[in-house]
């Protein structure tokens, strides 16, 4: 069960409505950067939690909370859009200024919304969910995490690059602390379960995976190993502290695939069928080739 409060989690103020820059929020809205997606992360990582009940509540309190920066960015996008013009009558066709708003902006905020924010990112695109992240995993949840956030603050920082009214400016001033503060409650997490977290899942017995490339870092230039000599994955101990990091020139360790000739019911042409003297001869050739080939 959730509950709400009128009042927003952090004063939101404009001081000169710009309906170019309230769709630029929306990208913080509904871009894959924005704060839905980090919010549904969240609630369905905490929704299908496992294991310790604190790591549940962290995150069912993080989720909830980016419900609020949601209703701030929506209010945010409303108060920018207050003085957006409306119509295309001729005295606004003729304004310059007029007109160079009308192109910025996104049509559907005066057409669909009336003025207020929509679930899309800055093009207009609804978020449909295919960026959330919810394995079951608790560490791999938490690196999605460490990375949505990060990928958040870079966008509420260049958003705070994008303005000059001081009321925005300390929305996402908020905004990005909040950000700074999740990247490390995911990363306190990690750092909690140690290195031994890796690699994930530790649940599967390492020995049961080829061990001769589980450390390798396959260099695949022609040049051979070049600049990635002596660098921290290419030598040393690698974090989980159960292997050493080795460069390994890449190369073919299988050989060269060969599916043969099709079954005359997939309906490929006669050439490339068994069962047509047109196959035959082909797959004839072919043998001959390989054969030659192989020498």
């Amino acid at each position: 069960m959730y509950y709400t409060d009128k009042k927003l989690q952090f004063p939101v103020e404009v001081e000169k409505p710009n309906p170019v820059f309230a769709r630029m929020l929306q990208q913080a809205i509904g871009g894959v950067e924005g704060e839905i997606r980090v919010c549904m992360q969240y609630f369905f990582q905490a929704w299908g939690a496992r294991g310790p009940v604190k790591y549940r509540d962290m995150l069912l309190n993080t989720a909830t909370e980016e419900i609020g920066h949601i209703e701030m960015l929506a209010t945010a996008v409303a108060l920018n859009l207050e003085k957006a013009p409306v119509s295309l009558q001729e005295e606004i066709s003729a304004d310059p200024l007029a007109g160079a708003v009308l192109n910025g902006m996104d049509m559907r905020h005066i057409l669909s919304t009336g003025l207020a924010a929509m679930p899309t990112d800055a093009n207009g695109m609804p978020f449909d969910m295919s960026h959330i992240y919810a394995s079951g995993n608790l560490a791999a949840d938490m690196y999605c995490n460490v990375a949505a956030e990060a990928t958040g603050r870079a966008l509420a920082v260049r958003l705070y690059n994008a303005t000059d009214d001081s009321g925005m400016k300390k929305m996402l001033a908020f905004n990005i602390a909040r950000d700074t503060m999740h990247q490390q409650q995911w990363l306190a997490v990690l750092e909690e379960m140690g290195p031994s977290h890796l690699p994930i899942p530790n649940s599967f017995p390492q020995s049961e995976e080829n061990l001769d490339y589980s450390y390798k870092f396959f260099i695949s230039t022609l040049e051979g190993v070049g600049d990635q000599a002596d660098q921290p994955w290419t030598s040393g101990p690698a974090p989980d502290g159960k292997g050493t990091f080795e460069a390994f020139v890449n190369r073919p360790l299988g050989p060269e695939p060969n599916l043969g000739f099709g079954r005359p019911d997939t309906y490929g042409q006669k050439e490339q069928a068994l069962g047509t003297a047109a196959g035959l001869k082909e797959k004839g050739k072919d043998l001959i080739d390989r054969v030659t080939q192989s020498l």
